[in-house]
């Protein structure tokens, strides 16, 4: 009798070593599916925080007056003191920061983008921003345009001397060619003039080309104006 006992604790024993994985792997089931349905969201913040310079959505936020013009088309041009025309600028909305007022191409780049006033979001998601520090084309200084390197200003990688550089906007065509490019660090005070007292377009991107988010090096393509009639002086802003 005392080995028949015996016998019996052995086998309920046995059952309650049987029973305790289950409920282990029942809770360890419960509490993956859990973690799984609460994924999602914590994939999402860790992505916002990997990738905080994620493009957004600007693509309606912007307001837009630029009116193609037919090819050798000017608005109103008036004679300077020289004899020579000069756009009447009366008739040029001066852009305010953040509006559209252009398109900017370089062909043999694949470049073909819109042109802003300001190089803040909007400008730089929808296409190419003009520096607010420096001036529109055809005002006869310095117009320094910003775009990023691996979407609307990526083909300045294949950038070369003598290729043209074309602006359209609403009171005029401006044709550049390109005399150089360099590649520079971002804090270099030499990379451009603001000052220059003629008509040049400096455009600029983060480099290496392709590289995601901001880098310590800028590479630029330095052009000088070839064709477009200058605005009266008085546009200035």
């Amino acid at each position: 009798m005392a080995e028949h006992k015996s016998h019996r604790h052995k086998k309920q024993g046995g059952k309650s070593f049987r029973i305790l994985p289950v409920i282990f792997c029942a809770g360890t089931i419960l509490i993956t599916l859990a973690l799984i349905a609460a994924a999602p969201d914590t994939i999402r913040s860790a992505a916002g925080i990997a990738f905080s310079d994620a493009k957004k959505d600007y693509s309606t936020a912007y307001e837009n007056i630029y009116v193609p013009l037919d090819e050798g088309e000017t608005a109103e041009t008036v004679t300077n003191v020289n004899g020579k025309p000069e756009i009447d600028p009366d008739c040029v909305e001066y852009p305010a920061y953040g509006v559209c007022f252009g398109q900017l191409s370089v062909k043999d780049c694949g470049v073909d983008c819109p042109l802003f006033m300001g190089d803040g979001d909007i400008a730089l998601s929808n296409g190419a921003g003009v520096y607010y520090g420096s001036f529109i084309p055809g005002y006869g200084r310095t117009t320094l345009i910003a775009g990023h390197n691996n979407t609307f200003f990526n083909g300045l990688k294949n950038a070369k001397s003598g290729q043209e550089i074309t602006i359209k906007t609403g009171y005029g065509i401006y044709r550049y060619k390109i005399k150089e490019t360099a590649a520079k660090d971002e804090s270099d005070a030499g990379a451009y003039d603001l000052s220059a007292d003629k008509e040049n377009l400096v455009l600029y991107t983060c480099y290496p080309f392709d590289e995601v988010g901001l880098t310590d090096k800028r590479f630029f393509v330095y052009a000088d104006l070839v064709d477009g009639i200058p605005i009266g002086k008085q546009t200035a802003e």
